[in-house]
């Protein structure tokens, strides 16, 4: 019994040696092994570091023209895991917002305001929306039922012709037209523009910052 016991560990010990027997072969398979690791690794870092390029942020929203058009595959990967489906800039254009104009995250707890000038919508051949969603990119219910407000939905513009698009978490009196109820927690607006007209494209117009209100 001791003699079986004490031979298992020099079996295991020569098996070992076996497998890791140091060969031309085995030489071959580690480097091709290691290079493959580091070759994932170094893609995931390209991907990492062209995401956080990708994007230019004008007025605390964030866009690109980068996505949506043959590229690099680096940047198809990284258009891939940031915004996928996404149409060609000349199809659609989008913003994303998760913080004011000041940089601060945005919070279902405040009221902002998001103010288009008169003149000053979104230029489109199509339509344009913003959409509110929480903070992980989900819409949130909300007993209005209210998650979106478009060049469709019936907005009301100001006395001077302005449009003020009211995000908080309850019904501001007399401007319900123009409302999207915020969630509890952080969340996000996308802005959508399809068919942009050209002063969308070269960057002429660009969309108001999300203002705390005042």
């Amino acid at each position: 019994m001791a003699d079986t016991r004490a031979k298992q560990p020099i079996q295991h010990g020569r098996l070992w040696a076996l497998l890791w027997k140091r060969t031309i072969w085995m030489d071959i398979l580690q480097g091709v092994l290691i290079g493959f690791g580091v070759s994932i690794l170094l893609i995931a870092t390209l991907i990492v570091v062209r995401t956080s390029t990708l994007t230019t942020t004008v007025n605390g929203w964030q866009t690109t023209q980068a996505c949506g058009v043959p590229s690099d595959l680096i940047t198809e990967a990284a258009c891939a895991r940031t915004l996928p489906a996404i149409n060609p800039p000349s199809e659609a254009m989008y913003w994303q917002a998760t913080v004011d104009g000041n940089g601060a995250r945005l919070d279902g707890s405040k009221s902002y305001v998001i103010r288009f000038p008169e003149g000053g919508l979104p230029p489109v051949k199509a339509f344009w929306s913003i959409t509110i969603a929480g903070a992980n990119r989900l819409m949130v219910a909300n007993s209005a039922h209210r998650y979106s407000v478009s060049d469709r939905s019936g907005l009301v513009a100001s006395a001077d012709g302005s449009i003020d698009v009211y995000l908080q978490p309850t019904s501001p009196n007399g401007h319900e037209a123009n409302w999207l109820p915020t969630p509890g927690g952080n969340f996000m607006l996308w802005l959508r523009a399809y068919e942009p007209a050209p002063s969308i494209l070269d960057g002429t117009w660009q969309p108001p910052a999300v203002e705390v209100a005042r």
